[in-house]
């Protein structure tokens, strides 16, 4: 049986395309299933009932956007349930992938000694800390891990916070005010556009990697604003590709700003050992002022830290809400992150490793006529395909082929860079990459021939 999915994608104009074809076909009572699913935010409710948040127009959204995977006859990408540890190769539903969907970029995530360590963890503490680490929630490993992140990328010190969306969030949101400017790059993170925000400052967008434009915003607004924030990616999560450090630091000294680098998908990725941005453009790391990262990327856990001065450390602990009043980070995933770094510290070879897969990735691609974009072929190499539905489809193809990769579609990303993300593992063998390759040139040049997204839509109602 055919699961019900949702794809997105559709614009104003895409869904009353699809209404309409709706409401024209008269096959299998296609209006009244629009109807039913659809109700309008002007349907009134009785007093006795709360209000019906499937009437909002964002719901209606995602309801029409599922009617339309069911035309298409298409299962859901998002949410499968994977019944073992995803690595290389995965298992949804008793069957088994090949799992091009999983962070665990340096096949940590699993490995005896990091289970060990956060076994031991929750023996000796317990599944939590149970307070914030101001009150009485601070336990040695804490201090453990923050020393040796902030040994590992050359830096004073460090904090760790519990996620890593939150840890942007909040640094940002507490370091800037309304008086002060951030500029980020056209693709950055919504973990720092939600923290630019909260912050009350004002955000002005260069284009992507274009340092060019950043010089000119800043030669235009750095005297009308008192702190001025820079914020980039280490590696970019949907392009796979990386600014150039050395320039972005000369850049921030001469109009007075901050720098801040997420090196979220970064961390054990870039760099000859994995140390991120300043190991690979031979930047000094105590030029950057904020260095941010997760713990649930390389780091096979779960959290976010930020890594820099002394004296932004010792602010953010004392004063920054996302830490003060949150919970301090449980054992187990403190003592894994501890675990893998220090793994990833003394065996660089995973990262070479993962490397060589990454660019056997990319040029294999390539080779196949796959359009890859800007990636570098590091973890994250796309395949842009540049139509929401069509990447839905062809997502969905490769599953039923035993290929787990996920479409990226608008919102996300423009509508013309929908796209599947592959994240390369050092754990794939060559034959996985070659595989892989091999199915989405194959799916995409079926779905393709059989026409672009709304016409894609509009023959499957028709029949």
């Amino acid at each position: 049986m055919t699961k019900r999915g949702g794809i997105g994608g559709l614009k104003a104009a895409a869904k009353d395309q699809l209404l309409a074809a709706g409401r024209a076909s008269r096959k299998a009572g296609l209006e009244r299933k629009f109807d039913r699913m659809v109700p309008k935010e002007t349907e009134r409710r009785t007093a006795s009932t709360a209000f019906d948040f499937g009437t909002l127009d964002e719901v209606r959204q995602l309801k029409i956007q599922r009617a339309a995977a069911d035309i298409l006859k298409i299962e859901s990408p998002f949410f499968r349930s994977h019944e073992v540890r995803a690595a290389a190769h995965t298992q949804i539903d008793g069957r088994e992938y090949i799992n091009f969907s999983s962070y665990d970029y340096c096949g940590l995530n699993g490995d005896p000694r990091v289970t060990e360590a956060a076994k031991a963890a929750t023996d000796t503490f317990g599944t939590s800390v149970s307070a914030s680490r101001v009150v009485s929630g601070e336990r040695p490993f804490h201090r453990e891990f923050e020393a040796a992140i902030a040994h590992y990328l050359g830096v004073e010190d460090a904090v760790v916070m519990v996620s890593g969306h939150a840890t942007n969030v909040t640094t940002i949101g507490h370091l800037l005010k309304k008086d002060d400017l951030v500029l980020t790059d056209a693709f950055i993170h919504n973990s720092i556009v939600e923290g630019v925000r909260l912050s009350g400052a004002t955000r002005l967008t260069f284009r992507h990697n274009d340092l060019d434009h950043l010089e000119e915003l800043l030669s235009k607004s750095r005297s009308s604003f008192d702190r001025v924030l820079i914020a980039v990616e280490g590696l970019y999560s949907m392009d796979g590709d990386s600014p150039p450090l050395a320039k972005l630091v000369r850049l921030k000294n001469r109009y007075d700003a901050w720098l801040l680098v997420d090196e979220a998908h970064a961390l054990g990725v870039v760099g000859e050992t994995g140390r991120g941005l300043a190991e690979r453009d031979g930047v000094d790391p105590n030029a950057v002022e904020i260095w941010m990262g997760t713990l649930s990327k390389t780091l096979s856990s779960c959290g976010g830290f930020i890594a820099g001065s002394s004296s932004l450390v010792e602010y953010l602990k004392a004063t920054a809400p996302g830490f003060v009043f949150s919970v301090g980070l449980p054992p187990a995933s403190t003592a894994a992150a501890l675990a893998a770094l220090k793994i990833l510290d003394e065996e660089p070879e995973r990262v070479t490793k993962l490397v060589e897969n990454g660019q056997h990735f990319l040029k294999t691609a390539k080779a196949a006529g796959l359009d890859t974009g800007t990636s570098e072929g590091l973890a994250v190499v796309p395949i842009i395909i540049g139509d929401s539905i069509l990447a839905a489809v062809v997502s969905h193809r490769l599953s039923e082929a035993g290929l787990n990769v996920q479409p990226i579609i608008y919102p996300a990303v423009p509508e013309k860079a929908a796209r599947l993300r592959f994240f390369i593992n050092s754990t794939h063998t060559f034959e996985d990459i070659e595989r892989a390759v091999e199915l989405t040139a194959t799916c995409l040049k079926l779905a393709a021939s059989e026409g672009e997204g709304l016409k894609l839509l509009a023959n499957s109602l028709a029949r």
